[in-house]
């Protein structure tokens, strides 16, 4: 991916409810990001998305350990 792309995605999670990210499981979650910067970025070649895609769900749990901790975090 793209270091543009990546800083994208990342500030996709940061500006993503909690309760979105662990509300959903690992398939939806990732189709849902995959969804939503493909939908915010134009410029994405579509041979990139299944790189998108795979990235993503490599990605899942730690973006799932982020939300726990964000939702933690909350509570304190």
């Amino acid at each position: 991916m793209k270091p543009l792309l990546l800083r994208q995605f990342w500030q996709l999670i940061e500006d993503t409810q909690t309760s979105k990210i662990l509300g959903m499981d690992d398939t939806s979650l990732a189709k849902w990001l995959t969804h939503e910067l493909i939908e915010h970025n134009v410029a994405i070649d579509r041979t990139e998305v299944s790189a998108i895609d795979s990235y993503i769900r490599q990605k899942t749990p730690l973006i799932r350990d982020l939300a726990y901790q964000r939702a933690a975090g909350s509570f304190s």
